[in-house]
């Protein structure tokens, strides 16, 4: 394969590469070959997998190129690679959430999310870095040390999910799984200039994803254009009766309306709460011309006030690590994963105890313990119980503005891309980057960021947080795609074709 042949395959996006494997322009073997050769070259920089799964992926690409030789039907992204996130169980790989207590754990069973992956002919590269058990905003937090960000690898990828988005923007991968739980698929999106939804709470499954907090863990699609994003979506989207959250409902057309891009008569609302103070001046800057294109192209846009949104912040750190600190329970020593204490330890106890010392970094364990002691006797009413009171609060907030507007747009993040160690210290400056993304989380309702070009002052990507009522994902990738045309005509090209060599040519 010819150095322009590589460049131009790792630039591909899913569906041109789709469309050249079932041509027969391309194998899938050639398209895999070239990520994983790609992944060697730079991944070395950038931390984006903490595992390579290279003889599977190959075997997987040569039965998708058999399938498509035989006539069989294939899926539309069949034989396109895709990074996944080290928090969903595929069977034989690692499965650790970027944690030492399931250092080595091999899972028997795939996540329902993997299964359809593998069932649409997507071919699996490996696993991506994430903060441990999905807690973090920047991905410093894994055990196995931080991911960079392409743009710049003095910086944070975002988190949890930064090694998914880190293998977008560094053409590692043309696809990805992320989850969310408070921003981990928007925030990463925003800071590495890639695309980024959290599906309506309950629109994919939850099986065999390692729970973080039940009520608010949403996997979903990442990606670098829009349209990969929403075949993607709809690839891992719909009823699953092994996950009691699960919607049974028909899934949105995300694609025709990834196809569309109209706006339209569509009514915006700009949430009044997440700006002004706090919030980067070329953050602010790109939202507001981000904001006046699409009254140009035809949507409506009035402001919208939320008021409970400022609540939101302590809300979701109140219940999330009560929810942790209940999920986490399981990691104990006695089934799977780090045992310690086999030496002379005399209790059960005891080895749990030193298990949990030696297996969970200090992130988790601070979760943990402010958890415990949220969901404590004596405790729970005064913290959990007032949380979720002014949980049903922010909802409340939602279903008023979607009942005047169709959409609500903000930043998605106050800030680009921190540099590493910045704010590893200052837990709650850290907890402030989730500010714009964790109501959606709250209420369950469809979120996504797309990018809206570099911050002046830093040249670094900005995001556009666009959020639907739920089952009304479609709409997030109508604004989403009006965005990208019109942004990538003024531009002259995707936005990730200005972002800075990685020290290997393209």
């Amino acid at each position: 394969m010819t150095d322009s042949t590589h460049s131009e395959i790792i630039k591909g996006t899913a569906v041109e590469l789709a469309t050249k494997i079932k041509s027969g322009e391309l194998s899938s073997v050639e398209v895999t070959q070239a990520h994983l050769d790609r992944i060697a070259q730079v991944d070395g920089d950038v931390h984006a997998f903490l595992h390579v799964d290279g003889a599977r992926a190959l075997t997987s690409a040569a039965a998708v190129d058999a399938k498509i030789a035989a006539g069989e039907t294939v899926g539309p992204l069949a034989g396109v690679p895709l990074a996944l996130k080290d928090v969903l169980t595929y069977s034989g790989a690692p499965t650790t959430c970027g944690s030492k207590i399931l250092e080595g754990w091999i899972p028997p069973y795939n996540a329902t999310v993997t299964q359809r992956l593998l069932d649409a002919d997507l071919v699996i590269l490996g696993k991506t870095n994430m903060d441990e058990f999905a807690m973090g905003s920047s991905t410093e937090n894994s055990a196995y040390g931080a991911t960079h960000n392409p743009w710049d690898l003095d910086r944070i990828p975002g988190g949890s999910g930064g090694g998914s988005s880190a293998a977008l923007a560094a053409y590692e991968a043309p696809l990805a799984i992320g989850t969310d739980t408070g921003g981990s698929i928007r925030q990463p999106a925003a800071v590495t200039g890639t695309v980024g939804v959290k599906p309506t709470y309950g629109g994919t499954s939850r099986y065999g994803l390692v729970a973080l907090a039940s009520s608010l863990d949403q996997p979903g699609p990442c990606a670098r254009t829009v349209l990969d994003a929403a075949l993607l979506h709809r690839v891992i989207a719909g009823y699953d009766p092994r996950d009691s959250t699960s919607i049974n409902a028909p899934v949105p057309d995300v694609v025709a309306a990834a196809r569309s891009g109209d706006v339209s008569g569509l009514r915006i609302g700009v949430v009044k709460e997440l700006g002004g103070e706090g919030y980067a001046p070329g953050v602010e800057q790109r939202f507001a011309e981000a904001v006046g294109l699409l009254d140009q192209l035809g949507a409506e846009i009035v402001e919208v006030s939320c008021p409970h949104f400022v609540y939101a912040l302590p809300t979701y750190y109140l219940i999330l690590p009560s929810e942790c600190s209940s999920n986490l329970a399981k990691m104990d020593g006695m089934r799977f994963g780090l045992r310690a204490g086999d030496d002379g330890v005399a209790s059960a106890e005891q080895v749990m105890g030193l298990t949990r010392e030696a297996g969970f970094g200090p992130e988790v364990k601070r979760r943990i313990i402010i958890g415990t002691y949220a969901l404590s006797s004596g405790y729970y009413d005064a913290y959990y119980g007032q949380a979720q009171k002014v949980r049903t609060l922010i909802s409340r907030d939602f279903e008023r503005a979607f009942a005047s507007v169709d959409v609500l747009v903000s930043p998605s993040t106050p800030t680009t891309a921190f540099k590493l160690g910045e704010k590893v210290d200052d837990p709650l400056a850290m907890y402030l980057n989730d500010l714009c993304t964790i109501p959606s989380n709250l209420a369950g309702n469809a979120s996504a960021s797309f990018p809206i070009g570099l911050a002046p002052e830093d040249g670094l990507p900005v995001g556009f947080q666009v959020m639907a009522p739920p089952l009304a994902d479609d709409r997030l990738y109508r604004v989403g795609a009006a965005l990208e045309r019109a942004l990538e005509s003024s531009w002259g090209g995707p936005l990730l074709d200005r972002i800075p060599e990685l020290g290997v040519a393209l």
